[in-house]
């Protein structure tokens, strides 16, 4: 299997999974203060979203790089 063809189904599976999941979530991690031995740190949930047109574009050009790829 060449590049092109695992470029090709790594965009289209990523495509899939932004349309089923539609984004995804993180926790970071920061520290806001520090006195002597105490430190304070807080945790941030953050979320980001894959727009519906971001994973359709995903899906059409692994599947023209998969088309194109296959002419050679």
């Amino acid at each position: 299997m060449n590049a092109t063809k695992i470029i090709g189904i790594l965009l289209i599976v990523g495509g899939v999974l932004g349309l089923v999941f539609g984004g995804f979530s993180f926790t970071k991690q920061t520290t806001k203060a520090e006195l002597g031995p105490i430190s304070l740190s807080v945790q941030e949930k953050q979320n980001v979203n894959i727009p519906l047109w971001a994973s359709l574009i995903a899906i059409a050009a692994g599947a023209a790089v998969l088309v194109v790829g296959t002419k050679k």
